[in-house]
Formats: C-alpha cells, sequence, structure tokens
C-alpha cells in the first residue's frame, strides 16, 4: 500500500464511498430493536413477575443492544468503514444450491408446527430434531431417533417444570 493511502484504502483527503446497503442494515437493525423495545414494555406481567426483574427485562436488553450497534454499525460506515470479505469459507460458489436438503428441513419445520397442537410439545419436537437431522446427513435410525426424544423431552422438562413456561404435552401430560 502507497504511503498515500490510509487503512480503507482511500486517498488522504478522500471520502470513501457511503454503502447503501450497510446503511439499510443499521436502519433494519435500529427499526428491529426499536419494535423489541416497545414490544417489551407491551408484555403483561401480572402472572410471570417473580422477584424484580420482570419478564420485559431480557427483550428490553436485546432491544437496547440492537440500537446500540445500529448506531454503532452507521457512524464506521459513515466513516468509510468496511467490512472485510470474507475468505474462510471453503465452498465452491459455482455449486448450486441443495434444494432437496432445503426442503426436508422445511418439511420437519412444518410437521413440528402442524403435531405442536394435537400431539404436543414433545413429540412435535422430536420429529423437527429427527427430520433435521436426517435431512443434513445422519442416517442412524437408532440413535437419531433416541436422541431427538432425550432432546426434546428435556427440553419440555426444563420449559415446563423447571421455568414454569407451560408447553403443550399431549398425550405424555398423564405419563410426564
Amino acid at each position: 500500500m502507497s504511503e498515500m493511502t490510509h487503512e480503507h484504502g482511500h486517498e488522504h483527503g478522500e471520502r470513501a464511498p457511503v454503502r447503501r446497503s450497510e446503511l439499510g442494515l443499521c436502519a433494519f437493525l435500529l427499526v428491529l430493536g426499536g419494535l423489541v423495545c416497545v414490544d417489551a414494555l407491551r408484555i403483561p406481567d401480572d402472572f410471570t413477575r417473580r422477584g424484580p426483574v420482570g419478564p420485559e427485562a431480557v427483550p428490553m436488553l436485546v432491544g437496547g443492544l440492537l440500537v446500540l450497534v445500529s448506531v454503532l454499525l452507521a457512524v464506521d460506515v459513515l466513516r468509510g468503514g468496511r467490512g472485510q470479505a470474507e475468505a474462510g469459507e471453503d465452498i465452491d460458489p459455482d455449486t448450486p444450491a441443495d434444494w432437496r436438503t432445503v426442503a426436508m428441513l422445511l418439511a420437519a419445520f412444518l410437521a413440528n408446527v402442524a403435531l405442536i397442537g394435537p400431539l404436543g410439545f414433545p413429540i412435535a419436537m422430536a420429529v423437527l430434531f429427527w427430520g433435521s437431522v436426517y435431512a443434513l446427513g445422519s442416517r442412524d435410525m437408532v440413535r437419531d431417533p433416541l436422541l431427538a426424544a432425550g432432546l426434546s423431552l428435556l427440553t419440555w422438562f426444563v420449559f415446563d417444570r423447571l421455568l414454569g413456561v407451560p408447553l403443550p404435552g399431549g398425550p405424555l401430560m398423564g405419563v410426564l
């Protein structure tokens, strides 16, 4: 790099071009953070408050951090900062997308949505977990469903029993 250029590759006194796509991302993050904060303030806390911290604490933190990141990113972009091109990916950009995998993942997700009401959280999530690992290439027909069932039951137990977040148990309600 010559002595006439600084760290961003522009001549001294020359301003870097403003990148609209990066400013668009800043605007999106700002709006998203604002919406998260507004929705957090509208969460009813009459039955969920336990102690001084209510259910709005985490969403307010996330929304505030989104707003902060959007402002800091906008300042950096307006000063001429640019993201570095990622060179670490070991992929062939000419390889077409694997639409079969995407379709199988979508099917597992839609099955979860359709089954969570009638069959409950543990069974629906087991179908989602098993369908996802199958779509991503695992073909162990003994281990995969057992791990999916165990993970879904553990997740249901943590949320429903330990955290007090009611999740539908479905036909397993009497057993669990």
